[in-house]
């Protein structure tokens, strides 16, 4: 395998990141993930920690901690079609490959939201796919701010005198 930007090596390494995401998000995008089989493990482990949970403050927590999921997830994943699109187009600006990686991410989780609308057990949520955007936005957001004003303290530095 080649390591230039036009050998297969080079556009493995820029992508795979993407593609073990989305796998991810399809597993689960499952049955096996929805929330009646979720609620019972995350419990277990939760009452391990902290002790004791009433059902109802049990039921409002789990809804919390599926939702930062959604939010932490979509946000890595917003973040590998960060590095995927900078990598591949090392022309586009940083603004650029953020928006295309925030179109990307949007595209699954709406294709993700709409699968689920066929699960006996998940349903499908426009807000859901904005709290996935949200996640994938904040994300790519504060890498875009950090990695422009590092290109932007390299640039001062090297046309100091």
């Amino acid at each position: 395998m080649s390591n230039s930007r036009g050998g297969w090596g080079f556009w493995i390494r820029a992508w795979w990141p993407v593609a073990v995401g989305v796998v991810l998000i399809a597993m689960e995008s499952t049955e096996r993930f929805g929330s009646n089989h979720t609620s019972p493990p995350l419990r277990w482990l939760f009452e391990h920690l902290f002790g004791p949970i009433a059902n109802g403050r049990w039921e409002q927590l789990h809804m919390v901690i599926r939702k930062i999921g959604h939010f932490l997830g979509y946000g890595g994943l917003g973040l590998t079609w960060l590095r995927g699109w900078w990598l591949t187009l090392p022309q586009t600006r940083l603004l650029s490959a953020a928006a295309m990686a925030l179109l990307s991410t949007a595209a699954v989780a709406s294709c993700d939201e709409w699968h689920q609308t066929f699960l006996p057990n998940r349903s499908g949520s426009p807000r859901d796919v904005l709290l996935d955007c949200c996640g994938a936005f904040v994300l790519i957001a504060i890498t875009s701010m950090i990695a422009y004003g590092c290109r932007r303290r390299d640039s001062t530095a090297i046309s100091a005198p």
